[in-house]
């Protein structure tokens, strides 16, 4: 298997390449050449399999060039972290079913390909006698993540920028806690876009990037993306029967509803996609009448959606434009100048045939909270409370609707309390961070700031 960029200007590499690389070169996102494609036989065959057998099935097709004993092993170091014997867990509650995908070691749905990429960066490094700088962006629960799955490992410094205080308390604690040698943390005084920007800048600057070995871990690493695949697969398999199915994703970045739509794209009979946003709907606003321009960012209590500038949009684009780079550069070159994208009629008419889109607010948000807990026990953080609202309004009735549970609702106890009265519950993880000592440096939304802040500690 072979990888290429939606800009077109890269020559094809392997899957190890693609994951060292991040961004590609041209400063487009890395794609497969094509996209494998499963017979039913072969789903119905795989609709059972544990986890990480069915991991290993799916992700073998992508990371040709990785022996298969090793890569057998990487997943099942990576999944061996998880405290739930099914990893991701699939429940049903009030006529919809909930795909938990927080039982990771930070307690959030980031963890199911951050645990993965961080074995993989080890691996690659230690055969290439390679060092690396991860430098990423994080509106919440990617730092976490990435720190965890990547603190006290050989050949790697990470370098995570958040926005200062646009974090919830404890995405923040999980972060800054982390005092191993090779971590450091960036507060940004802006928003989550200023620091997606700035590492998108430093890693187009192809010669810092050369020079300090720049390794991504945002959702502009293939890898990321391919890790979340898994699971649309793993939860359609878990259903009482494996019908057409609709799966709801609360989503900023595009990064988790364009593993669905690989998914489907490869075979997984998906009626679907429900694409659930907060008050910054830019991509509610796409599908529903192909607005794609940039507004302000609005704080809300689902922080890591408040996002404007979607960076995984760039790869369905490119499928949406017939594969065609140069429209792929001249659609983000009109971004760059404008402020929007536009679409043709053609072009909407086709994202409406595989994308259904809801927004809900924060008053809305808050009531699924309540609401839900009152009829079913069950506590839902604000991202997932936004993607079972939408699923309640857009689908109700549906014999298979999917919601993905995003994070454990105690992360975002704030939001939570306000609307059930009571935090949740705080599992020990996240209690035994309460004092803990913090490192971090707070610095203004400016990338030569940054890109010193690197070059002193890499």
């Amino acid at each position: 298997m072979k990888y290429i960029s939606t800009r077109g200007n890269i020559a094809p590499i392997g899957f190890k390449d693609a994951v060292m690389m991040g961004l590609a070169t041209d400063g487009g996102l890395i794609l497969p050449e094509s996209i494998p494609q499963l017979d039913r036989d072969t789903l119905a065959a795989w609709s059972k399999l544990p986890y990480r057998e069915l991991a290993f099935n799916i992700i073998s097709l992508f990371a040709t060039d990785i022996p298969a004993a090793d890569l057998k092993a990487l997943i099942d170091r990576s999944y061996g972290t998880f405290e739930h014997q099914e990893t991701t867990p699939l429940v049903k509650k009030d006529g919809v079913y909930i795909l938990e995908l927080f039982h990771g070691p930070t307690l959030a749905f980031k963890d199911v390909a951050l645990q993965l990429l961080g074995n993989l960066f080890e691996y690659l490094l230690k055969e290439r006698g390679e060092k690396m700088n991860i430098l990423g962006a994080t509106s919440g629960d990617t730092g976490s993540a990435a720190i965890a799955g990547v603190r006290g490992k050989e050949n790697i410094n990470i370098f995570i920028l958040h926005p200062h205080l646009k974090t919830s308390p404890i995405q923040a604690l999980q972060m800054t806690s982390v005092l191993d040698a090779n971590v450091h943390n960036i507060a940004v005084e802006g928003t989550f876009d200023d620091c997606q920007n700035i590492v998108k800048t430093l890693f187009n600057d192809l010669e810092f990037k050369k020079e300090y070995a720049l390794g991504a871990v945002n959702s502009i690493n293939w890898a990321r993306v391919l890790a979340q695949v898994v699971y649309y697969f793993y939860a359609w398999g878990r259903l009482p029967e494996q019908g057409k199915v609709v799966f709801s994703v609360p989503t900023g970045n595009f990064g988790d509803i364009f593993a669905g739509y690989l998914a489907k794209s490869m075979g997984l009979p998906v009626e679907k996609l429900l694409l659930a946003t907060n008050e910054n709907n830019i991509l509610s606003r796409f599908v529903q009448s192909g607005d794609y321009s940039l507004g302000k960012v609005v704080q809300t209590v689902s922080p890591s959606m408040d996002i404007q500038l979607a960076s995984n949009l760039e790869r369905y684009l490119y499928y949406l434009f017939n594969e065609n780079p140069e429209r792929v550069r001249s659609a983000f070159a009109e971004l760059q100048q404008t402020g929007k994208i536009v679409f043709t009629a053609e072009e909407v008419q086709r994202v409406q045939s595989e994308f259904l889109s809801c927004t809900v607010d924060e008053t809305k948000t808050l009531d699924t909270i309540a609401s839900f807990n009152k009829e079913t026990g069950y506590v839902l953080d604000p991202h997932t409370a936004v993607g079972v609202r939408a699923a309640l309004e857009c689908v109700k009735g549906h014999p298979a609707v999917v919601c993905l549970a995003t994070a454990h609702p105690a992360k975002f106890g704030d939001a939570v309390e306000r609307a059930i009265g009571a935090p949740a519950v705080l599992p020990p993880q996240l209690a035994a961070l309460q004092g803990k000592e913090t490192r971090c440096e707070i610095m203004a939304a400016d990338k030569e700031l940054v890109k010193a802040f690197v070059k002193a500690k890499a």
